[in-house]
């Protein structure tokens, strides 16, 4: 199939690296081709342009690449909005694809405006429940007006996108089902794959450690290394991590905590010092994505709190198939997508039921038992949920199931209310 890729998220993003352009590159092989449209933040785009268009050319997939723009609020998203329509419309007219493929909420709305107007078959890749986010990530006040128009206004067409979508993915079973509880057609529900998000696990893979930087960072051969990979914020439980890792060096002093994120080594710290975990126990650097693997050599276990809310329910944290790719069994909690079903299914980490002190030191007794696994281990009981491979097959089945799909049965759409 010639299908159109739309995503809000930029290629230049490491998102856009990890978790669309591999999965396209493997698609390819299938004998499927591609053109993208993304919205490039501006710092990322001038920093990975050539670099990405360069893999992008390798790959033999288009890229058109459209500004992101971030204010103001509400009102650059309208702005972007439109602008993602008029251009998918402009290629759907010049290129005559059998599909979108559409990454979550914003790009679904074009790919829904081309199967109403053209019948072009539209994929609705929901990615998390996103309306719901930014309702618990207090990214949308709902006492304010506005933003509780938009909220509604995005569940309205949440349930158009799932009643419309010639084939839906979920990132968890536990998303889908909730899914299942709304007003949704038998049939459509029918038309849905869940596919986690995965890791690349030629990138990912257990490596000697690396010397050079273990003593750049002076990690010493008496160090055990609990790892954090990625941003902080909104979603992500900071304090928690570190009240468990204060937790962790009162059983054991010999632990550090590497954060291998794009944050400020003193915002760390100074976060760091009110669990009172002094600053020679925290090591923290910045890394390019194809770095991240060596640095992840150094360690022994990672960890991942994030906030188990609703929307949640729809998450499949992307670190954790790098993690444990890498060979480090992860420490995370419950309430969060199918994370309880993966740590059960692998017996490779550590699963708290909340964030009670309690929980924690429970936690904390049963470090030593998953640090015994040895890495190669780990990664071979990831494998078969978290492998990139396995990922592609199953996006591959949803590109077959269409093109299974009569042109006469792909016609325009009627709205759905």
């Amino acid at each position: 199939m010639k299908v159109l890729y739309i995503s809000y998220d930029g290629m230049t993003d490491n998102l856009g690296q990890s978790q669309v352009i591999p999965y396209l590159k493997g698609l390819i092989k299938h004998g499927h081709s591609f053109d993208i449209l993304s919205f490039e933040k501006p710092e990322n785009f001038s920093k990975r342009e050539s670099l990405v268009k360069d893999l992008l050319r390798e790959a033999g997939i288009g890229w058109y690449p459209l500004k992101y723009t971030k204010r103001p609020p509400v009102l650059a998203s309208v702005y972007d909005t439109i602008r993602m329509h008029n251009k998918a419309k402009q290629l759907y007219l010049k290129n005559k694809y059998d599909a979108t493929h559409c990454r979550s909420y914003m790009p679904a709305m074009a790919g829904q405006m081309l199967k109403r107007k053209y019948g072009c078959r539209f994929i609705f890749d929901m990615r998390g429940f996103w309306p719901d986010e930014r309702i618990d990530g207090n990214l949308w006040n709902i006492k304010n007006p506005l933003y509780r128009w938009i909220y509604h206004y995005f569940k309205k067409k949440e349930l158009q996108f799932f009643n419309e979508a010639d084939y839906s993915i979920s990132l968890t079973e536990a998303g889908y089902r909730e899914i299942c509880k709304w007003k949704i057609s038998p049939s459509q529900l029918e038309k849905f794959s869940i596919i986690p998000c995965c890791a690349d696990f030629e990138l990912f893979r257990v490596l000697p450690e690396n010397k050079e930087l273990k003593s750049q960072l002076n990690i010493s051969d008496s160090h055990k290394v609990l790892c954090y990979l990625g941003s902080i914020g909104t979603w992500y439980m900071f304090d928690e991590m570190l009240q468990f890792f204060s937790l962790l060096r009162q059983s054991d002093s010999s632990f550090c905590f590497l954060f291998i994120t794009p944050e400020q080594e003193k915002f760390i710290l100074e976060n760091a010092a009110r669990f009172q975990i002094p600053s020679d126990a925290v090591r923290v650097v910045f890394a390019s994505r194809q770095m991240v693997p060596e640095y992840l050599s150094l360690a022994h276990a990672g960890i991942s709190f994030i906030k188990p809310c609703f929307s949640k329910q729809s998450s499949s944290p992307t670190k954790m198939g790098e993690m444990m790719a890498g060979g480090l069994p992860v420490i995370c909690n419950d309430g969060v997508g199918d994370v309880d079903k993966y740590i059960q299914k692998t017996n490779a980490g550590i699963l708290l039921k909340d964030f009670s002190e309690e929980e924690m030191k429970k936690a904390v007794s049963q470090v030593p038992t998953v640090l015994a696994l040895a890495k190669e281990e780990v990664r071979k009981r990831a494998y078969e949920i978290f492998n990139l491979e396995h990922g592609v097959e199953l996006y591959a089945d949803v590109y077959r199931q269409l093109e299974k799909t009569p042109a006469h049965e792909n016609k325009k759409t009627q709205p759905v209310a």
